[in-house]
C-alpha cells in the first residue's frame, strides 16, 4: 500500500512521526473517531500545510464496502475489501431494541463482531472461514476501522456505547500485537472511547498468549471457544488443541485478571450428536470448577457442504438446565441472522465463488 493507514497509529506514535504539537493529534482523533470524517480536507481547524501532508501520506478509511446483508432480526453483515483485494467480514448485532422502561428511555444496544485476520490458521472442523485457509493478519487500523465504519454507517452519536467482540474471521491471539494496539486505539479517551470492559477477546485457546494478554492488564473480557470437554473430541474439532490442550488453557484462564463483576465466557458450540449429551454437561461442570464462568450455548449454524447438524431446542434446554442446576450461569445464545449468510465466513465465501 502506497499510503499509511492513519488508524494504525496511537497518539504517541503519530507524535513520533512528526505530527505536532500534541493538541493537533487530539483534534485529528476528534475529527476521525468522533465526527467520522474520512477526508483531511474537511477538517477546518487543521492548518492547510498539515492537511496537505496528511493527505499525501495517509488514508483514513482502509475499508471498501462490497456487500451488505440485513436479517429480519436486525443483524447486519458487512463484507469489506482491503487494499490488496482480500475481503473480511464484520457483523453488527442488535442485542436490544430501543425501549421505554419505567418512564425512562433505553437506547438500542449493539455488539460489533470484528475480524482480526484474512482467513485463519486454526482450522476448526466446523468453521467455514477455515476452509479458505490463511492469507494474512489485519493491521491494527484495519481492525479498528470495522467498528469505526459501523458508527459512521449507522450515524450513531459519538458517545453511543458499543460492545466490541474480537471473534469474527481469524484467531485474535494469533495476531497479538495488532490486537492489543487496536484495543488501545478503540479505548483512547480522545477517540471512540470504548472502554476495555466493553471489549471481549474470543480465542480458541492459545494458552501462552492468554497469559501474555492477562499480563498486559488491559481490562478486557475473555471468551474461550471451548466446544468440547475432552481432548480427543476437541482435537477433532479444533486442531490447535494438539498444541495447547484443555488443561493448559484452563490453567492460563485461572491466572487471567478478571474484574470481580465479570466472568470468563465459555463459548460452547452445540453440534447434534457430537457434544450435546448430558455426560458432556457433567464434564463441563467439573472442568469449570472454581472459575467465575458464564457458558454460552450456541446453536451450530449449518452451511453448504458441512456434515454437522443443528441440535434441537429440547436438547439445548436440557443441557442448559443441568448447568444452571449445578450453579453455572448459562444462556442459550439466540441465533442471529439465520435468513442471511449467518455462518462466519459465509458472506466472503459467496463473494469468492460468485
Amino acid at each position: 500500500m502506497s499510503k499509511k493507514i492513519f488508524m494504525d497509529y496511537l497518539p504517541d506514535e503519530l507524535l513520533e512521526l512528526g505530527i505536532e504539537p500534541k493538541f493537533r493529534i487530539k483534534q485529528l482523533y476528534n475529527w476521525i473517531y468522533r465526527k467520522y470524517v474520512d477526508d483531511f480536507e474537511k477538517m477546518n481547524n487543521i492548518p492547510k500545510e498539515l492537511k496537505k501532508r496528511l493527505s499525501e501520506e495517509f488514508v483514513i478509511n482502509p475499508l471498501e464496502l462490497v456487500n451488505h446483508e440485513i436479517a429480519s432480526d436486525g443483524t447486519e453483515k458487512f463484507l469489506f475489501k482491503l487494499y490488496d483485494n482480500h475481503t473480511v467480514e464484520t457483523v453488527l448485532i442488535k442485542m436490544r431494541d430501543e425501549e421505554i422502561k419505567d418512564g425512562k428511555k433505553k437506547e438500542a444496544k449493539y455488539t460489533v463482531c470484528v475480524s482480526t485476520q484474512v482467513g485463519c490458521k486454526v482450522g476448526c472442523a466446523f468453521c467455514l472461514t477455515a476452509k479458505g485457509g490463511f492469507n494474512r493478519n489485519l493491521s491494527a487500523g484495519e481492525i479498528v476501522a470495522q467498528t469505526w465504519f459501523m458508527k459512521k454507517f449507522k450515524n450513531f452519536d459519538e458517545n453511543k456505547a458499543l460492545n466490541v467482540v474480537y471473534m469474527g474471521m481469524g484467531e485474535p491471539l494469533d495476531n497479538y500485537d495488532n490486537l492489543v494496539k487496536a484495543i488501545k486505539i478503540l479505548s483512547d479517551d480522545n477517540g471512540m472511547n470504548i472502554a476495555p470492559r466493553r471489549q471481549t477477546v474470543s480465542t480458541s485457546g492459545i494458552a501462552p498468549k492468554i497469559t501474555k494478554l492477562g499480563n498486559e492488564n488491559l481490562g478486557v473480557n475473555l471468551a474461550i471457544s471451548l466446544h468440547a470437554v475432552d481432548d480427543k473430541l476437541r482435537e477433532e474439532l479444533i486442531p490447535l488443541n494438539k498444541a495447547y490442550n484443555i488443561e493448559s488453557v484452563i490453567e492460563a484462564i485461572r491466572k487471567f485478571p478478571i474484574d470481580k463483576r465479570k466472568k470468563v465466557m465459555f463459548e460452547y458450540l452445540v453440534i447434534k450428536d457430537v457434544n450435546d449429551d448430558i455426560n458432556s454437561a457433567k464434564k463441563l461442570v467439573k472442568l469449570l470448577n472454581g472459575i467465575p464462568s458464564k457458558v454460552n450455548l450456541i446453536y451450530f449454524n449449518p452451511y453448504p457442504g458441512t456434515n454437522f447438524k443443528r441440535p434441537d431446542d429440547k436438547t439445548m434446554k436440557k443441557f442448559q438446565d443441568y448447568l444452571i442446576k449445578k450453579g453455572i450461569m448459562c444462556t442459550i445464545r439466540k441465533s442471529k441472522g439465520m435468513d442471511i449468510s449467518a455462518a462466519c465466513g459465509q458472506l466472503r465465501e459467496k463473494e469468492i465463488n460468485g
